[in-house]
């Protein structure tokens, strides 16, 4: 399909015309028009601050939606779900409370050529299958045998080509099972690609999440709170600690991980959600910026509640700039007073770790006119949710911001 063909496309949704109509002018099957579609496709959220909930059963029910009954359902809209299958030029647009979806052509042309690129990126093997075939070819190659003769020997068991057994081996792939270039029958040798080997990977789209999407969203919706998120860690192996700072109070809360992914990530949001329930975790986080480590880039996992409604918007910095979400990574300095990089953290718990966040919510902030992130919190939100969040009011002189509160946790490293 060409731009041309996608800016037709683009026309006849903003025209209000059918799938099939438009299939006619580009002579397409009305599918390929609906794939089309649904692919390319930007959903634009909702904004949940003053409205967390919709349910087409409202009204019957006569009692406040709380987004967690068993009978609760989004209202369904002809136009995005059926079709043409986007939102380009509706009528309702501006004061739709639904998600909406937005084709644009040129972005759709792109996507599909970095779609052709990556596709020619990289290896397409796993690490499983690197060390089956590795170990099929290093004791042959060690006898003299050609990669030809390997194969022909062997082609029920490699399912590769001559000329992609050689690309990997030139490129070094098995040089942890000792085949290099030395290891080839009249093989030059070659410069050795150093960079570890992994499955194509998809990579992560922010269309509409992007920083510049951030800032006009609170150019727009100037009260809406935010909350920023990232992790923190002393080996790569973990554990990791995922921190998540109130903007407007300058609270932090954290939850223990032993896995570094966006699913172990995500299902703590859907328990502080069941915690809190779904309308006062809107109003706390209707918003979220996180940076683009892997843990946070599966945003559809974040943004929908276990009910599959949505509960957050998410929003990523822009590549290598931490200095975007600044108030999580300037409260950072108080837990590594706490905890300092390569302590031991396997035995800490989330008992733990609650106690380290109520003694650095306690610490008076001069952002906060000497105030604590505690008391602004308890002030604007109460002490309920305080409580909810397992944060609760340290003395001030009892405040310990040293790695001795937590000393039973750790084990000291030799070198410090």
């Amino acid at each position: 399909m060409t731009i041309d063909d996608r800016k037709i496309i683009q026309a006849g949704i903003e025209n209000g015309s059918s799938k099939a109509g438009i299939a006619s002018v580009i002579n397409k099957d009305p599918s390929t028009i609906a794939k089309e579609i649904r692919k390319h496709r930007i959903k634009k959220p909702r904004n949940t601050y003053n409205r967390p909930t919709i349910c087409v059963h409202a009204r019957e029910c006569g009692k406040k939606c709380i987004g967690s009954c068993e009978r609760y359902e989004e209202p369904k809209c002809t136009r995005r779900d059926i079709s043409p299958g986007a939102c380009n030029k509706c009528d309702k647009f501006s004061r739709c409370c639904l998600d909406r979806y937005i084709y644009n052509a040129e972005r759709a042309d792109e996507e599909y050529k970095e779609k052709l690129v990556e596709s020619r990126e990289g290896i397409g093997i796993t690490a499983k299958d690197m060390l089956r075939i590795g170990g099929i070819l290093a004791p042959l190659l060690k006898k003299g045998q050609s990669v030809h003769q390997i194969l022909a020997s062997h082609k029920d068991e490699i399912d590769l080509s001559e000329r992609t057994i050689y690309h990997y081996i030139e490129t070094g792939v098995f040089i942890t099972l000792g085949i290099d270039c030395f290891s080839l029958k009249e093989q030059v040798n070659r410069k050795r690609y150093r960079g570890k080997h992994k499955p194509r990977k998809e990579r992560a789209d922010y269309s509409g999440r992007t920083y510049s999407d951030f800032l006009n969203f609170l150019s727009k919706n100037p009260d809406t709170p935010y909350a920023e998120m990232d992790t923190v860690m002393n080996a790569l192996e973990g554990p990791y600690i995922q921190t998540i700072i109130h903007n407007q109070t300058k609270l932090m809360i954290g939850f223990m991980h032993r896995e570094k992914t966006s699913r172990s990530m995500s299902e703590k949001l859907d328990m502080l959600q069941n915690t809190l329930g779904k309308q006062l975790f809107s109003t706390l986080f209707p918003v979220i910026l996180a940076d683009r480590g892997p843990e946070f880039e599966k945003y559809s996992m974040f943004e929908s509640g276990p009910d599959g409604s949505t509960r957050c918007r998410m929003f990523y910095c822009d590549p290598m700039q931490a200095s975007q979400k600044p108030h999580v990574e300037n409260n950072h300095n108080y837990i590594r007073d706490i905890i300092p990089n390569k302590y031991q953290l396997d035995r800490m718990s989330q008992e733990d770790l609650d106690v380290m966040f109520s003694h650095i919510n306690s610490t008076p902030r001069k952002s906060l006119a000497d105030r604590t992130p505690y008391e602004m919190f308890v002030f604007l939100y109460g002490r309920e949710t305080a409580d909810i969040l397992n944060v609760s009011c340290i003395e001030k002189d009892k405040v310990t911001l040293k790695p001795c509160l937590l000393g039973h946790v750790y084990k000291r490293p030799d070198n410090l």
